[in-house]
């Protein structure tokens, strides 16, 4: 082999091998899920409980506007939620393994620096993609239907995945962060009001004026509110430029997440131990 080929050759090598570290992690991950059925459990059951709560207990007390049925208005809010709470479960995982060791023995083995945070935002990816499915299917029993063609309902669901992606370094981020997995079920605090002061309960302009600022510039409220236009549900807002541009805005908050937590992930997992 010549001297000329190995730099073209070198960051493929790389590529490849960060790829296939990253699939075993993704495989190890997946394989701790199934070990712990009560984990899997506890993922599939709380969207379940969250859509009976909302619209048998709440919905009948709910109102959005004139002739709006409040499940097709929190429904899509719902699958955002459940989305954008999906950080709390990936910093309390990391931090679990990071707690019993296996961070160090992945540091210690010859593999991708990238390969822990890469193979835990596909995992999660993959998960939340159970989630989606679960939550969709009980939506449709008790009566929600997308009016949107199948082009634009992939489209919602991939929003949907894309939020989901971008929260996931947030998570991987924080678990490394904090000092143990204890401390990580305490992001509850944070995650529950990052769901719920936002469009995915309530129209922001029906919101106190500072509020409802606060819950149009939620990154959680550009995806309900886009989705819910690309399932043909109603969507009523006040009219701000937020809310009328909910669709590119969509993309680019999980753009801007991804570009602040990702880097800072990936050095915080490396400054591990140092």
């Amino acid at each position: 082999m010549s001297a000329a080929t190995v730099p073209a050759e070198a960051p493929e090598r790389r590529l490849y091998w960060a790829i296939a570290d990253c699939l075993t992690v993704v495989r190890n991950e997946l394989v701790h899920i199934a070990r712990q059925p009560s984990m899997l459990a506890w993922q599939l059951g709380f969207p379940i409980v969250s859509v009976l709560l909302f619209v048998y207990v709440f919905g009948s007390a709910m109102d959005v506007g004139a002739s709006v049925d409040y499940k097709d208005y929190a429904l899509p809010g719902m699958f955002a939620m459940t989305m954008a709470q999906g950080f709390m479960n990936t910093a309390t995982i990391v931090a679990f393994t990071r707690q019993l060791g296996v961070m160090d023995r992945y540091r210690s083995m010859p593999m991708a620096p990238s390969a822990v945070v890469s193979g835990r935002g596909v995992a999660d990816v993959l998960g939340a993609s159970l989630d989606l499915a679960v939550l969709a299917s009980i939506a449709l029993v008790v009566g929600w239907r997308p009016h949107g063609g199948v082009p634009r309902i992939l489209a919602a669901f991939a929003l949907l995945l894309l939020l989901r992606f971008a929260l996931t370094w947030v998570g991987v981020y924080l678990g490394l962060l904090v000092p143990n997995a204890e401390a990580a079920g305490n992001l509850f605090a944070v995650a529950l009001p990052f769901g719920i002061v936002s469009s995915v309960f309530t129209p922001p302009s029906m919101m106190p004026q500072w509020l409802g600022t606060v819950a149009m510039w939620n990154p959680v409220s550009s995806t309900a509110n886009a989705i819910r236009d690309l399932f043909g549900d109603p969507a009523p807002h006040g009219g701000s430029w937020i809310e009328t541009h909910a669709l590119p805005m969509a993309m680019v908050w999980p753009l801007v997440i991804t570009a602040i937590f990702l880097p800072l992930a990936v050095r915080r997992f490396q400054a591990l131990g140092r």
